[in-house]
């Protein structure tokens, strides 16, 4: 198809996509102009703020640490502030899984028995344009209670009956990723509002008849001025369909660095409208290669498989922020339970549980009133162990963690991390790192490699170490200087290790693989050139601007 010739317009957006079945349910022309007018009022603005990202991260790159900042100390030194009260179906939320809103994820994700259920449209969906249409039906339909599924296998998935399912909360698409099959005057839309604003204008009305409300996490901010222009969203979109303000509700992940030093700033925009942060650990650990991936040995990291989440920069990031949160009466959300059970080896099974169950017990022990699984069958392990802690009670905001001293300088002491670079470790982040790319590039944003649930944020830690290594001409634990001849050398070797199958995309995840990892420049994320090039109908090479966005 030619998106030029074949697009068409409908209330001031073009659409350049195959269209999609039953797209006209989700793509009314009240719910395009309802986009077009989120789009218009913050356009200018979400520019704005990307390139602030790339200021930030020059300053970063040229030698200044981020520091908490002088100009927000008022706010942070107010101790009168709070956040609204939790809303309806998010006072309790002590074990939420996680999954991209294909049809057998959910209903699995609403039949597992989890409190909460993040309907993913970023990490681990690929943004095809029929997995965002799709998404959109499939939440809808699930919402009505009409959505089945009977996979290849004939195995039939349906939902439970009525009671006490999850509640929904939706996560956009971040700031930097367009949505290129819908555009306004000739540029795209952002992901986030597309995928915001169709479900918040489908749904907000039938959420609050059945008790909830319209809920969602924020992926990928950076400082409170996005979350800021989050917050005057929500207000338009609520002004525009005449609901309150205030029945939104939103989530941030504080899965970047930058936003680690912004936690109380980031409650206080969003306060009427947030219920929580959460500790998006991997993304977080990307952020922090990213960001100082060209500052020396201080900010080496050993194998990826060797940071934890007992690093001391990493309890000092998520001691932090509990203490931020229950201080202004938010929500503390633990981070991701990788582990993916293997039914089929009762040994390895036992060990990825026991760690589950270890990491779920430090989480709660520290005053987190919930936590992430991305598989149904850690959802009891979770449960179990926060049920220890929180007993009858929904949760345990009543932890102030008044004994946690704010310390900028700990968020960043990468230093203290002992730990070794190996070559298993690099073979182990090519593997990763190609093997999620190309299922990627077939519509699979979650994939599950070695008992390990891997995501987009997951890959970008793989790729990024990667480059840091080179660029640092770090040294393994046998003495081998990590050269980009080397790793060449092992990505063939790897590669040709790799199983192929009729219709793989791996000569393809190869390519972007190489790009974003062996490149002099250094893409600010992987997503970016995939998209452009293989999921476009206008298949395309990424913009410089697209490229350094962050």
């Amino acid at each position: 198809m030619n998106s030029f010739t074949d697009s068409f317009t409908i209330n001031g957006i073009t659409m350049t996509a195959q269209p999609i079945c039953r797209q006209d349910e989700v793509l009314t022309p009240d719910a395009l102009a309802f986009i077009a007018k989120l789009h218009r009022a913050t356009a200018a603005r979400r520019q704005e703020l990307l390139q602030a990202r790339r200021s930030r991260r020059a300053a970063i790159a040229a030698g200044q640490d981020p520091r908490f900042l002088r100009e927000t100390e008022h706010i942070r030194n107010d101790a009168s502030w709070r956040v609204a009260p939790p809303a309806p179906g998010l006072e309790d939320r002590r074990v939420e899984i996680t999954g991209p809103v294909d049809k057998k994820m959910t209903i699995n994700a609403l039949n597992s028995g989890a409190k909460v259920w993040l309907a993913d449209m970023e990490d681990s969906s690929t943004p095809t344009w029929r997995n965002v249409i799709k998404g959109q039906l499939n939440l809808t339909d699930a919402l009505e209670r009409r959505i089945d599924f009977t996979s290849d296998e004939g195995k039939e998935y349906k939902l439970k009956p009525a009671g006490d399912l999850p509640t929904i909360v939706v996560r956009p698409r971040g700031w930097h990723l367009p949505e290129k099959h819908m555009l306004i005057d000739g540029q795209p839309i952002a992901g986030g509002i597309v995928d915001f604003g169709l479900f918040f204008f489908h749904n907000a009305r039938r959420l609050l008849a059945q008790g909830k409300g319209p809920y969602f996490y924020l992926p990928k901010i950076e400082n409170h001025l996005e979350a800021r222009l989050w917050n005057d969203i929500f207000i338009l979109a609520q002004d525009l369909l005449g609901i309150p303000q205030g029945t939104i509700r939103a989530t941030v992940l504080i899965e970047t660095i930058t936003a680690a030093f912004e936690m109380e700033e980031i409650l206080y925009e969003l306060r009427d409208h947030a219920s929580g942060l959460n500790a998006g650990r991997w993304d977080y650990i990307f952020s922090i290669i990213k960001n100082f991936r060209t500052r020396g040995p201080r900010f080496v990291m050993p194998d990826r498989g060797q940071v934890t989440m007992t690093a001391p920069f990493m309890r000092s990031y998520t001691e932090q922020l509990v203490r931020a949160c229950h201080k202004r009466g938010a929500m503390a959300i633990g981070g991701m339970a990788a582990a993916v059970p293997n039914r089929k080896d009762p040994e390895a099974n036992a060990n990825a549980l026991e760690k589950v169950r270890a990491d779920k017990t430090r989480e709660a022990g520290d005053g987190f009133d919930g936590s992430w699984v991305a598989h149904p069958d850690l959802v009891p392990i979770c449960r179990e162990v926060f049920d220890a802690v929180l007993g009858e009670r929904p949760n345990q905001l009543d932890k102030r963690r008044d004994d946690v001293t704010p310390d900028d300088r700990a968020l960043i002491d990468i230093a203290s991390l002992h730990g070794t670079i190996t070559e298993q470790g690099i073979r182990n982040n090519i593997e990763v790192g190609i093997r999620y790319i190309e299922s990627w590039l077939r519509g699979n944003g979650a994939v599950a490699i070695h008992n390990l649930m891997e995501d987009a944020a997951t890959a970008e830690i793989s790729r990024s170490q990667l480059w840091q290594w080179i660029y640092a001409r770090a040294i393994t634990d046998h003495g081998e200087i990590v050269t980009h001849e080397w790793v060449e050398e092992l990505l063939d070797a790897e590669f040709a290790r790799l199983e192929r199958f009729d219709g793989d995309r791996f000569e393809d995840a190869r390519d972007i693989f190489e790009e974003v990892t062996l490149a002099t420049e250094f893409p600010s994320f992987l997503t970016l050139p995939a998209y452009a090039r293989y999921l476009t109908e206008a298949r395309e090479k990424a913009t410089v601007e697209e490229l350094a966005a962050a």
